[in-house]
């Protein structure tokens, strides 16, 4: 399992700099502004690396093809797999009883 997340994050760390690159047209490097700290590609990278990692360890693969190509998607649409994985943070709303006139 080990060998598999390591790829996985290898193979999808390299399909979010693709995505980065696909976006913005080329690669940009981290800068510094007043406000905050862009990360450029860096950002890119490691979620297209948590995005594979994750989609990995929630499907087990069994073979290296499906690792291969689950780790491809999940790189290249990182931030969409991401908030696939979103859990709520609002709790769950009592349903309020209907007010009858």
């Amino acid at each position: 399992m080990t060998v598999q997340i390591l790829i996985a994050s290898i193979i999808g760390g390299i399909m979010g700099i693709v995505s980065h690159m696909k976006k913005r047209g080329r690669l940009e490097k981290p800068r510094m502004t007043k406000r905050f700290i862009y990360l450029g590609f860096y950002e890119d990278f490691a979620v297209g690396t948590i995005a594979a990692i994750m989609l990995v360890l929630s499907s087990e693969p069994q073979t290296s093809f499906q690792l291969v190509l689950l780790s491809i998607i999940a790189g290249y649409s990182g931030e969409a797999v991401l908030r696939s994985f979103e859990i709520s943070s609002d709790p769950e709303k009592p349903d309020l009883p209907s007010s009858k006139n």
